[in-house]
């Protein structure tokens, strides 16, 4: 079987790629019946020539290979017909936008496995640049704090070599942080990261209640906490919701959030918002008198969704906006009395080297075996959408009607 790394054809262009020629040198080794090779790129964040030191075959045909591997959407008019695919499709929650992808895939007759599909029994995703869109996330929003007030600059991630340099970066300024108070949401790979950053900058962490009580009575000290669904939102009828409430019944949640706003200076999301749950602050609520947030780096990114200030997304060039509450409108960042908002909604590609290491061991370990260990584990099999004769897999038959509309 011969897997072929593909080159990213998407705009803007995206130097990630999902292995490294180390990665793909141990894979040949490693695995007797595949053969792997490498589309040729000028812009990938490894050269043709590096993948040619490891033993790696660069090409500018493909066209040979059984499964096709890249990073963002690949355009309808370079699919090839009757091949298996990996890549973010962006199509799973009907995004509008790659309809017309999706029904070239099936009319193609591609086996099309989504990286946001490979996930565990359970649903939980095996692979994703989630811990890096934390990262730069967090370290954009302490630059945006930065460049707003006047008090330290920081350098673009993009003009960073890897994680080490934007750890250097930070070390810098952590005695030049004001004493604010930070909430951080989630508790996954994006979190994680998110915290990763805390961490280094050496901010103390406390309990939500501890968090509360403190922040309320003292501005000494930079502090942060952390907040799960169970922490922002509480049950209509004034019981504390399960996590599992909070996931799977959120008809029954209104936010709570607004007691951790009225004591916040910073938010910094990562957070996973499920559909039908209510939003953790509104525009009517940015709007009080109590609501003391002034800078968002959100990670997360729902677009008019759960956090009001989010007004759409910013770009790796220009990563800051303003949000006029009273106005619900956009404005400059530095605009007095706004809301800082960081929303850059592709922020691993900031970090290709890192981020490109880190998903390649992922992949590595959790898929490429299933090819020939006969799928033990059923990875391939949950996450495949589409089949070679044309159709969607009976798990995202759900996808019809949305693919064939108009």
């Amino acid at each position: 079987m011969k897997f072929a790394i593909i080159r990213e054809r998407k705009n803007p262009p995206d130097r990630r790629v999902v292995f490294t020629p180390e990665q793909l040198n141990r894979l040949n080794l490693a695995f007797a019946k595949a053969e792997f090779i490498v589309e040729s790129s000028p812009i990938r964040i490894f050269t043709d020539e590096q993948y040619a030191s490891h033993g790696i075959t660069v090409t500018d045909d493909v066209s040979d290979a059984d499964v096709l591997i890249g990073v963002k959407e690949v355009p309808k008019d370079a699919l090839i017909p009757n091949k298996k695919y990996f890549f973010f499709s962006h199509t799973i929650k009907k995004q509008p936008y790659n309809q017309k992808l999706l029904r070239a895939i099936l009319d193609k007759k591609i086996e099309l496995y989504d990286h946001e599909t490979i996930v565990k029994k359970n649903g939980a995703r095996l692979i994703g640049f989630g811990r890096y869109a934390g990262i730069v996330g967090a370290y954009n929003g302490f630059r945006a704090l930065g460049l707003r007030d006047g008090i330290f600059e920081l350098p673009k991630v993009e003009s960073l070599p890897d994680y080490q340099a934007l750890q250097s970066q930070l070390k810098q300024i952590k005695d030049k942080l004001p004493a604010i108070h930070i909430v951080m949401t989630g508790n996954g790979k994006v979190a994680g990261g998110i915290k990763e950053i805390l961490d280094v900058l050496e901010i103390k962490q406390l309990k939500p209640k501890e968090y509360l009580q403190l922040a309320q009575f003292q501005n000494k000290q930079t502090t942060f906490t952390i907040l799960d669904v169970e922490h922002y939102y509480t049950r209509k009828d004034g019981y504390r919701p399960t996590k599992t409430e909070c996931y799977n019944n959120p008809e029954l949640l209104v936010s709570d959030f607004m007691k951790y706003a009225q004591v916040t200076d910073m938010l910094i999301t990562g957070h996973f918002y499920g559909n039908g749950a209510p939003y953790l602050f509104t525009r009517e609520d940015a709007k009080h008198e109590d609501f003391k947030i002034n800078l968002v780096a959100d990670v997360s990114c729902d677009i008019d969704g759960p956090i009001a200030s989010t007004l759409r997304p910013s770009t790796i060039e220009d990563p800051l906006y303003g949000y006029d509450a009273q106005g619900e409108k956009e404005v400059p960042f530095k605009t007095p009395g706004s809301i800082t908002v960081m929303a850059v909604d592709n922020l691993p590609c900031e970090l290709p080297k890192d981020a490109s290491e880190g998903f390649g061991e992922m992949f590595e370990k959790s898929v490429i075996p299933a090819f020939f260990n006969g799928d033990k584990d059923g990875i391939l099999e949950r996450a495949q959408m589409t089949t070679s004769d044309g159709n969607l897999t009976e798990r995202y038959t759900y996808l019809h009607d949305f693919v064939y509309a108009n």
